[in-house]
């Protein structure tokens, strides 16, 4: 599957920590197209569109791939309670450093608190976490409260929806075994989440990001899905 030689494939994880070191790392599609991934935005400091999208959690929250834990370090800032889950032990380490509170393990595995989450979230993509996400959207409807709300970030309306096979890369040509992820499009979420028994209720653009909110039955709402401007005034 490869158009070039690289170095022997390792695990994704471990590329993911020696890149949480260095700030550089890849993706390699089924395409072979490489593409960098943010993981300086995943380290910085958190950016205005990823403040606003908390402005919409309430707690307790459970941030799904939590990374570095950015979103769960802002909301302690803010007195919500939150707990971020991950399976990658580098990400969670400089969470736990940064002062966050994070676990490792698979959002799949036991989590505390199972049925009191209010929100959770999906941020980054991580929608895309296993390539099946409505197994992962059945998965944390089992975690939320009766009226909890997924929060999560999708790809732009026009992008397919789709699972293929990803690797790791860094910036020396070492690549990670291949592994299943998805890609969830503006168009394809409001289906996808029915199917979780989610209903999508608002999609909404901030900062050219693009974001949807998932409610479960007990969940206030209108009971459509709206797409709305972000709070920048952006046009959907």
């Amino acid at each position: 599957m490869s158009a070039q030689r690289t170095a022997a494939a390792g695990d994704p994880l471990d590329l993911l920590g020696r890149a949480l070191e260095r700030q550089t790392l890849f993706v390699r599609g089924e395409d072979l197209r490489r593409r960098p991934l943010p993981v300086e935005r995943w380290l910085g400091p958190l950016e205005p569109a990823d403040a606003r999208v908390l402005d919409r959690a309430r707690g307790p929250v459970l941030d799904v791939g939590c990374g570095p834990g950015r979103h769960v370090l802002e909301l302690a800032r803010r007195g919500v309670l939150a707990l971020g889950v991950d399976i990658a032990p580098a990400a969670v380490r400089h969470a736990v450093d940064r002062g966050a509170t994070a676990m490792l393990g698979s959002v799949f595995d036991p989590v505390p608190a199972a049925e009191h989450w209010r929100t959770a979230l999906l941020l980054d993509g991580n929608i895309g976490i296993g390539g099946k996400p409505v197994a992962l959207l059945r998965r944390l409807r089992q975690l939320l409260c009766h009226d909890g709300t997924v929060i999560c970030e999708l790809e732009p309306p026009g992008a397919t929806t789709r699972c293929e096979l990803v690797a790791l890369e860094d910036a020396h040509g070492q690549r990670s075994s291949w592994f299943a992820w998805a890609h969830v499009g503006v168009d394809g979420i409001a289906p996808i989440a029915a199917r979780a028994r989610l209903e999508a209720r608002e999609v909404w653009r901030d900062d050219e990001r693009w974001f949807a909110s998932l409610a479960t039955d007990g969940a206030s709402g209108t009971g459509s899905l709206a797409r709305s401007a972000g709070s920048r005034g952006l046009a959907a």
